[in-house]
């Protein structure tokens, strides 16, 4: 089971790149970042420092979008990190929450998403493809190569990714949703004549490691990862919106917590603190996220990994970010490796 490190690249940039040298140190090896060009600093310029001040992470954002740049810069700019550092970038993608909603757009429809994911790959990689009517191909690119996971939810995005995608991000941590969105990921890849083996499955949740099981210790932990149910929640509304509140498409599990929700303002996205994330009830924070003491990360990452995850990626926004990176080389990574 590999293991990820997720960063919002808030300055200074040194700091993100500590972190994540920090990471690989403790035997993580994919390095993730946010990628909202409004609310953080710009991700491909730090992951050129990422990759420079290590010797084997692999990096790519937890994710872009079709929209904030064009299809053929994306592809050119994986592809030169690529070229510079040795095919050591992942490129995470899905409609788009923060980075499209923050500068007055809506997220992108599925079709756009889908054709986006093959041009991007096929550009870095070096094959031709269609953009906009115009056939391209980036001459320079030599043995490229491009994984693209995408973040999926809903019914018809976890269709499109069994279809397309390299990899599935799914971003929380609970065992029965995992298990489900899963089973729909690989039975819409076998249906698409693919081999369902081949989507690699990255769950990412923030994990928080106590040094009790105390209930004044759960308490802080929760209150520091509560902001991750609301994040979840932006999507969720989504798929309420178009689903309804009881759909035999989308489990309750996924959609009951959010009756209480009453908006959401990015300014605070992805902090421990966020005002917006009241709704979020300690149920969800237990079961989107990880949270106790090393015994119990452990036993977790085995039942997900039992579910058919390979990579656990740890969003580390809350006021122990060290003491988790340290905490998962000692003591969860090693009891995980294959």
């Amino acid at each position: 089971m590999d293991f990820g490190l997720v960063l919002q690249t808030d300055p200074p940039a040194s700091a993100v790149v500590d972190l994540m040298r920090r990471a690989e140190a403790n035997g993580f090896r994919y390095g993730w970042t946010f990628d909202s060009s409004v609310l953080w600093q710009e991700p491909f310029v730090i992951y050129s420092q990422i990759l420079e001040h290590t010797s084997a992470l692999t990096v790519g954002p937890m994710v872009t979008n079709p929209g904030t740049r064009t299809w053929e810069v994306t592809a050119s700019t994986f592809a030169t990190l690529n070229d510079m550092f040795g095919n050591r970038t992942v490129c995470g993608i899905g409609r788009g929450d923060s980075a499209m909603r923050v500068a007055g757009r809506k997220p992108h429809t599925l079709a756009r998403l889908g054709e986006a994911i093959d041009v991007i790959r096929d550009l870095a990689e070096g094959r031709e493809a269609d953009v906009g009517g115009q056939r391209l191909r980036i001459p320079w690119v030599k043995d490229g190569r491009l994984p693209v996971w995408m973040a999926a939810y809903g019914p018809r995005a976890l269709a499109l990714t069994g279809q397309k995608a390299d990899g599935f991000i799914l971003q929380l941590a609970d065992p029965y949703l995992t298990e489900w969105m899963v089973k729909a990921v690989r039975d819409a890849a076998a249906a698409a004549g693919r081999d369902p083996a081949d989507v690699r499955i990255c769950v990412a949740a923030p994990a928080y490691l106590t040094a009790d099981d105390s209930p004044e210790a759960l308490a802080h932990a929760r209150d520091e990862c509560r902001w991750f149910g609301g994040m979840v929640g932006n999507h969720v509304a989504d798929l309420v919106a178009r689903y309804g509140e009881h759909s035999d498409l989308v489990p309750e599990a996924l959609t009951e917590y959010i009756k209480a929700r009453q908006g959401y303002d990015y300014a605070h996205h992805g902090r421990a603190g966020n005002p917006d994330t009241a709704f979020v009830p300690d149920d969800i924070v237990d079961r989107f996220c990880v949270i106790g003491t090393a015994r119990h990360h452990v036993a977790r990452m085995r039942e997900l990994k039992a579910l058919g995850v390979d990579q656990f990626a740890l969003y580390a926004m809350h006021d122990a970010r060290e003491q988790v990176i340290e905490g998962y080389g000692d003591s969860v990574i090693p009891a995980l490796r294959d």
